[in-house]
């Protein structure tokens, strides 16, 4: 398994060049990117193909490989929205990344389908959004880019069998899980998620939560609550050897330190 870590791990506006330099110094093998919106740090809605050519080469002087690219833009503009417009804007925003993974030799884009909400049914987060994926498969398999559905505290897709229900209904192999470790702590076992949706697991995410501090237990890796040795016994079992992408956000009095801890605690995680 290859040593990940997402872009939101470094401080906010991190210049590119510095976090792959870090990664690096800190011994991982690859960094998810994110997406963000006009005039963000790294790559945008506006990043051009050229800008693109350009952040490959920097990854690559610094020996990090680019596999995945993640955004939070999703939440606001989700593909299970009541308005078409919302809808039609998450759209753009999957595509963008899709072409963006293509142009920069990542393999999988990372998507939050939707979220139940007061007003919006299970159902119709459920009808909706898979509406919209099967507008985007095509695109995916254009550009050999593959769509990770993450599992997210969203209300939605709450057990390993509906999540492999829902992506086998897509019916595509472009089309598969972006499964987040920690994510499912509240109410499930990972080591469980990961060998029921087995081959569908496109990336994994890691983080560690304690249960018992309710929803803002999230904490570093190996101090909370995961089984990390039922978990690297699972992720052997069905084969996985993709990127381990650890999702932190940086400690608040040493902020780079938190990159190196957690590349030391994915050695362990991962086997190495």
């Amino acid at each position: 398994m290859l040593k990940s870590i997402n872009q939101w791990g470094f401080p906010e506006g991190t210049p590119l060049e510095m976090i792959f330099l870090h990664a690096e110094q800190a011994g991982y093998d690859a960094v998810e990117l994110n997406l963000y919106p006009s005039g963000g740090t790294g790559l945008t809605m506006d990043t051009t193909a050229q800008e693109a050519e350009a952040v490959l080469a920097l990854a690559s002087r610094h020996n990090i490989q680019l596999r995945s690219l993640s955004t939070g833009m999703l939440w606001k503009s989700p593909l299970s929205a009541a308005d078409p417009d919302v809808r039609a804007g998450g759209r753009e925003i999957v595509t963008r990344q899709l072409e963006l993974a293509s142009l920069l030799g990542m393999d999988t884009v990372l998507v939050v389908p939707g979220a139940v909400t007061p007003s919006v049914t299970y159902e119709e987060c459920y009808s909706r959004s898979q509406e919209e994926l099967k507008e985007l498969i095509p695109l995916a398999e254009q550009h050999g880019v593959h769509i990770g559905i993450e599992n997210v505290w969203n209300k939605f897709l709450l057990s390993p069998m509906e999540m492999a229900r829902y992506i086998d209904e897509l019916d595509s192999p472009w089309v598969g899980a972006y499964f987040d470790i920690g994510n499912v702590l509240l109410f499930g076992y990972p080591e469980h998620w990961i060998r029921t949706l087995g081959e569908r697991i496109r990336k994994v995410h890691v983080k560690d939560f304690n249960p018992a501090a309710g929803p803002n237990g999230f904490v570093p890796l190996l101090s909370g609550s995961v089984n990390w040795n039922e978990v690297r016994r699972a992720l052997n079992e069905i084969g996985y050897t993709d990127t381990v992408t650890a999702e932190l956000t940086p400690y608040s009095a040493d902020p780079y330190q938190m990159v190196y801890d957690t590349s030391a605690q994915l050695d362990i995680i991962t086997g190495r």
